[in-house]
């Protein structure tokens, strides 16, 4: 019962911040979700997939909370508590330093600022390794076969996203963003000064 407690709270948490975040921009007149508005075709369908495998992903977990249904031992489900604090902590940060350039998808239309300040010094994708993160928690705290497919194939999606975003910060802001990716990691850390 306790780790079923816990994970609920790694959740609502996370999801929290993510709501909460999407309705305070809407509150300015932002459309934070642009999930597969784009028009080209290779977006589109990375986006749509993304979207599928982050909804579909949610009733999995739910499930596997509910029936408690974990293979790994207390050690290692505690570990997946902590994962994911620190994985909404990350989340947090990250959509509080983009500020009102934070999205969910590439805009199409809309101009946002490019920001490589903060945790953007230490990751160029600290939002998505705040899902990560909670994701692996979940299936550390309810380690199945199911949840572990499900986990996995959240994570290559999201990948995927940064892959298409990547072409798009480069389109957009071209040599600063070229620059910035010199000096940071995709994921976590910075690149020895030479």
């Amino acid at each position: 019962m306790m780790f079923q407690m816990l994970a609920v709270f790694v959740l609502l948490v996370f999801y929290g911040i993510y709501f909460g975040k999407m309705l305070a921009q809407k509150k300015q007149g932002i459309r934070t979700h642009q999930i597969g508005t784009r028009k080209e075709k290779s977006v589109h369908i990375v986006e749509i997939l993304m979207s599928i495998a982050t909804f579909c992903i949610v009733p999995v977990q739910i499930v596997s909370i509910a029936l408690n249904l974990s293979w790994l031992p207390d050690g290692a489900r505690f570990t997946g508590f902590l994962t994911g604090m620190l994985g909404n902590l990350i989340f947090l940060i990250s959509v509080l330093t983009m500020k009102d350039s934070w999205r969910a998808g590439i805009p199409e239309k809309d101009k946002t600022k490019f920001v490589s300040t903060g945790i953007y010094a230490f990751s160029r994708n600290p939002a998505f390794l705040g899902f990560d993160f909670m994701y692996i928690s979940v299936c550390l705290m309810f380690c199945n076969p199911i949840m572990i497919v499900f986990t996995v194939f959240a994570m290559v999606m999201l990948h995927l996203q940064i892959l298409q975003e990547e072409i798009y910060l480069r389109n957009t802001f071209g040599e600063t963003y070229l620059q910035y990716r010199k000096r940071v990691f995709r994921y976590l850390g910075r690149w020895s000064k030479e």
